[in-house]
């Protein structure tokens, strides 16, 4: 846990970064943006879908409807801005490695397949699995557990998403999945820490910033102690020779 809060203040002191500024903007505009398209979305959705014929019953539907789209959208949000804002953050790993990591070479970087293709299929499970609890608030007695279960699954989802944008800059798919595995319990435990952050008004609105300042800390440290370097970068030719960086842990700042 010490090495987790580590990253979480050093991921906070990022945001004095000038390089980090612009993206913070960005980032409060577009989850801004986000939040208010998605509650409109469902608002829109769930009215103009006619679930009960009768027309007192449907009018008293449409009044709950509105009553929980702004809980849907709090289900929905962290999913819907991590997809969309992981094709900005890379900036934000960038300003991390040059602050705090000035002996890493140049990302190699991930190709689209590797980028996109993940992001969508993150969204679409993520999504998913969060319309699954909205059934459990119906049950009076689960009421105190669907925090921990949204914490929990939201924990899960953000941490592997998180790391692979951070991982499949410098690692191979296979390389990353496997150190993904290696440090699964403590890469949950801050993935629940993003979950949260994202809950929390107003933080929520740079919340994927300091997850991704987070994590490209705890990424690194892990690689050192699993001395993995970074996978060959495709732009070289194939008679070129790459030097690795030299893994060294973590400056401390």
């Amino acid at each position: 846990m010490g090495r987790i809060l580590t990253a979480y203040f050093k991921a906070f002191e990022q945001l004095s970064d000038p390089k980090t500024r612009a993206v913070i903007w960005a980032s409060i505009g577009w989850s801004v943006a986000i939040f208010v398209g998605l509650f409109i979305a469902l608002v829109v959705l769930l009215k103009a879908t006619t679930f009960i014929a009768i027309g007192p019953l449907e009018m008293l539907f449409d009044f709950v409807t509105l009553l929980g789209a702004p809980v849907l959208t709090w289900l929905l949000f962290p999913a819907v801005v991590t997809a969309i804002g992981a094709l900005m953050l890379d900036k934000v790993v960038d300003a991390v490695e040059q602050r705090h990591y000035p002996h890493l070479a140049m990302a190699p970087g991930a190709s689209l397949a590797e980028s996109i293709g993940p992001a969508i299929k993150f969204l679409g499970v993520t999504v998913g699995l969060n319309l699954l609890i909205v059934p459990l608030f119906v049950v009076v007695p689960l009421w105190p557990f669907i925090p921990f279960i949204y914490l929990a699954l939201n924990g899960y989802l953000l941490s592997r998403e998180y790391f692979e944008l951070v991982a499949l800059r410098r690692l191979s798919v296979a390389d990353a999945n496997l150190m993904r595995l290696r440090w699964r319990t403590p890469l949950f435990f801050a993935g629940a820490g993003f979950a949260f952050m994202l809950t929390v008004p107003i933080l929520n609105l740079i919340a994927p910033i300091l997850a991704t300042a987070a994590t490209v800390h705890l990424f690194e440290a892990w690689r050192a102690k699993d001395n993995l370097s970074d996978k060959p970068s495709p732009s070289r030719g194939s008679g070129d020779v790459v030097v690795p960086p030299v893994n060294t842990p973590p400056t401390q700042t």
